[in-house]
């Protein structure tokens, strides 16, 4: 089993549960791979612990079939297995017998898969759960799953678990010092810029970061993971959304497809997809943006800092984007062995799309951002992508992370990769970024720039930014 790396504060809210005197139902969602079960296995290591899986939906999956495999993992955990898989509720009964007494952990994992096709098998937990799951004080039953919109409507919005649910966690990316640990003890030999390369296709997911070889260069390693039909990355794209969406799964690829090379709001989305502006395209996006693929990002008053009726959906996902643009694109070529590429820099469009993935690592870890700004989370209203749409007064505006802070300043961060380093004709370009911003006139501006491939000795001398963040900082 790989080492467990990060998730500080989740599993000191799991270890919170076992100070309660009642039994505890948890509720842990996120994209796959994202490491769900993992952080619950980590946490019922040192007790007893029981884990079962529902299986992936495919055309020949029955309710019959997740109940024979339920079975068949009572049988592996205790030994024996019900009288019978015929229904939930004797499945569930045996479950809790078998967890009468002591501290366990049981852990329910992709459980919309489990209970997809019988209509009562929420319901049928739930009174197992009344009636003798939780009469065990110390018992802990999790609930986890990779559908979160199915989790959302079914349980966490259903009023047969109200007031049941002790925790919910929503696992994200892990943070950029996390994602460090991954390089052990050659962490500090590898420069910012080389892990970025790597990140730039696996974000912070925790099971793609443990298939990393610290001792090989990103770009062998992104050749292994991606470039070679044996590669886990070569077909997980397939995978997950096969997985996920079921029949379904081609339109939601078409979306993020779209969104591949850039956000886009909804009427846009809708218009590529043929698709009307209504309540289909809406569920389509939901759905993606609760299962962690997409990002809606909303603009907003500077006067109050709430949010306006203006948003852009961003692919958030950095793997999913490296998949459509340099994967599939080449997957014959990849099948038959003859795609050689070795050299990242000479995928075509690879500088405008690494910009992205770059915008995506920094604002999974604004947080970050916020502490070598020395801005603490209390000074802050609003933050986030920003964007002006053009009227016949002011001019279109769109910037990359905009902080506004209650002492009327606004940090705007110009986020940039270059693999050459950053020139200093970077600040003409900020400077008409701000000069375009419709912005009160008390307000003060700080211009930040955050960049990852150094900047050049001109840029530097201008003093012309409030700060210069290097993405080195954010591992620490």
């Amino acid at each position: 089993m790989a080492r467990f790396i990060g998730r500080k504060e989740e599993l000191i809210a799991l270890k919170g549960l076992t100070e309660k005197q009642s039994a505890s139902l948890a509720v842990v969602t996120g994209r796959r791979r994202i490491g769900k079960s993992r952080l619950i296995e980590e946490f019922g290591k040192d007790q007893h612990y029981y884990s079962f899986t529902g299986i992936p939906p495919t055309p020949h999956t029955t309710e019959q079939s997740q109940r024979e495999v339920f079975s068949k993992q009572l049988e592996k955990n205790f030994g024996s297995t019900a009288t019978s898989s015929e229904d939930w509720l004797t499945l569930f009964w045996f479950l809790a017998e078998k967890t009468e007494q002591g501290r366990v952990v049981i852990l329910l994992d992709e459980i919309s898969w489990m209970g997809s096709k019988d209509s009562d098998f929420l319901g049928k937990l739930n009174a197992v759960w009344d009636n003798h799951f939780k009469k065990n004080p110390k018992l802990i039953l999790v609930l986890c799953g990779s559908i979160s919109l199915w989790i959302e409507e079914n349980i966490l919005s259903s009023t047969g678990f109200m007031g049941r649910i002790s925790l919910t966690l929503k696992l994200s990316e892990l943070p950029l010092s996390d994602c460090n640990l991954f390089w052990g003890k050659e962490k500090k030999l590898i420069s910012a810029y080389e892990k970025f390369k790597f990140l730039s296709v696996t974000g912070g997911i925790p099971r793609y970061l443990e298939e990393m070889k610290p001792h090989l260069s990103a770009e062998e390693n992104i050749r292994q993971l991606c470039f070679k039909d044996s590669g886990i990355l070569f077909n997980e794209f397939d995978q997950i959304f096969s997985d996920l969406f079921s029949s379904k799964s081609e339109t939601y690829k078409k979306i993020v497809i779209q969104l591949a090379n850039g956000p886009n709001e909804r009427n846009q989305i809708a218009q590529a997809l043929g698709l009307e502006l209504g309540g289909v395209i809406s569920e389509y996006l939901e759905d993606l943006e609760k299962s962690g693929f997409i990002q809606r990002d909303f603009t907003w008053q500077f006067k109050n800092g709430e949010c306006s009726n203006l948003s852009l959906f961003r692919l958030s996902d950095n793997y999913v984007r490296f998949y459509l643009k340099w994967i599939l694109p080449n997957k014959k070529q990849i099948e038959a062995n003859l795609f050689k590429q070795r050299s990242l820099t000479s995928l075509p469009g690879w500088s405008s799309i690494m910009g992205l993935q770059f915008e995506n690592l920094i604002l999974n870890n604004r947080h970050q951002i916020h502490r070598l700004l020395k801005l603490h989370p209390e000074e802050i209203i609003i933050d986030g992508p920003y964007f002006q749409r053009s009227t016949v007064r002011h001019p279109g505006c769109q910037i990359d992370y905009l902080i506004q802070t209650k002492f009327d300043s606004l940090y705007v961060c110009e986020v940039r990769f270059s693999k050459y380093g950053i020139k200093r004709e970077i600040i003409d370009e900020v400077k008409t970024k701000i000069a375009r911003l419709k912005k009160p006139r008390n307000f003060s501006i700080r211009p930040v720039l955050i960049q990852v491939n150094g900047i050049s000795e001109a840029l530097e001398e201008s003093e012309y930014f409030a700060s210069i963040i290097n993405f080195g900082q954010l591992f620490e």
